[in-house]
């Protein structure tokens, strides 16, 4: 377990974003020569999945969102397979033993092939998004692209949706892209910040 650490000035507020920001440094982030997802190259790359599927990581991600979509009133948390589905079991049992329940789903890139063919995993068969306030979350935003897709769904399921949270915002557009469809982009920590 990493030890709490001093952040750089910009970036985390708290001790424990301080000690978030360090394990995604340890665990997650990598500088060099890279083409991401998007096509775009960068001299920063964030894998998060060590870091999400790592006990104290799990625990400090789940920490993090929890008390940002408490604050938002969020009812329902969801993203895009597969970067948010680490995190949103983490999220959903911190949230119970917190006692501010939060139900948690994951949207698919594309619909099952098989039994009911669901784009939206995680509801019972009698729970709908309809009328209910989401949290689109991620684990990196670069484009905003997979945070649009899960929001567009959910929005189709009848959801409200006008808020993403994100581990690390790159601050590459991605902001501003879900500004432009009425969605707020929040972040525990910014990519800048690791390369200081």
């Amino acid at each position: 377990m990493a030890a709490p650490v001093s952040a750089p000035p910009d970036a985390p507020r708290s001790t424990d974003e301080a000690e978030l920001y360090e394990l995604v440094r340890q665990r997650s982030f990598r500088r060099g020569h890279f083409i991401l997802s998007s096509g775009r190259t960068s001299e920063m790359y964030f894998n998060l999945k060590p870091t999400m599927l790592d006990p104290r990581g799990a625990y400090l991600c789940a920490a993090a969102f929890l008390k940002i979509i408490v604050a938002e009133r969020a009812g329902f948390a969801g993203g895009l397979e597969m970067g948010a589905v680490p995190m949103l079991g983490s999220l959903a049992a911190l949230s119970e033993m917190q006692r501010h329940p939060v139900r948690t789903f994951f949207v698919r890139k594309k619909p099952k092939s098989h039994g009911t063919k669901e784009l939206i995993e995680g509801l019972a068969s009698d729970e709908t998004l309809s009328g209910a306030r989401v949290m689109i979350v991620d684990d990196v935003a670069t484009t905003g692209n997979s945070a649009l897709q899960a929001a567009q769904v959910a929005r189709e399921a009848g959801a409200i949706v006008d808020c993403a949270l994100v581990i690390v915002d790159r601050e590459e557009g991605a902001r501003e892209m879900l500004a432009r469809e009425s969605i707020r982009l929040l972040s525990i920590l910014r990519g800048p910040d690791f390369l200081k």
